[in-house]
């Protein structure tokens, strides 16, 4: 991340699976994006007082409005950088990704994103839960129904090559 990014979208409690074959489980984190990058935050700084605030106004805010181009009070650029500092958070260059999709289904919205990165092709879903079971493993038992439209369309148009 640049020291003069902004953040555009700043997406809470976020389910990320791998869509390869065989693969199990997935990881909660936040989904960022920036004027030149999109991240998904799973190792952050941030307190869990904060978290718990911010995704239960994420819930109402998504119920009132489906656009996923928001973001939250108390997580700025400052913290963005700090995040960034641990490498298991993923930092993605928009020329990075080679396909950038969504989906509709009946439990939910779901992002599609295909990138290379560190000379391998990774591929995964997004999706905003709702609600979650906590024991044996966290896992999302609700899911959210969203617009990823405007999320998508921001990536496509700074892209500068396509594939």
């Amino acid at each position: 991340m640049e020291p003069d990014e902004k953040i555009q979208a700043h997406l809470v409690s976020v389910w990320r699976e791998s869509k390869k074959f065989l693969s199990i489980g997935g990881k909660e984190g936040m989904l960022v994006l920036t004027d030149r990058h999109l991240m998904f935050i799973h190792k952050t700084d941030s307190k869990i007082n904060w978290w718990k605030a911010v995704t239960q106004r994420q819930v109402l805010n998504f119920i009132r409005s489906k656009n996923t181009m928001i973001r939250h009070d108390g997580y700025g650029e400052e913290d963005l950088l700090n995040d960034c500092e641990d490498d298991r958070n993923v930092e993605l260059g928009f020329d990075d990704i080679s396909s950038i999709s969504f989906t509709e289904k009946d439990w939910g919205s779901s992002l599609q994103l295909e990138y290379q990165k560190g000379g391998k092709d990774e591929k995964f879903q997004y999706s905003i839960a709702q609600n979650w079971v906590k024991y044996p493993a966290k896992e999302p038992t609700k899911y959210m129904k969203v617009d990823w439209g405007p999320f998508v369309q921001y990536i496509k148009e700074r892209k500068k090559f396509t594939v």
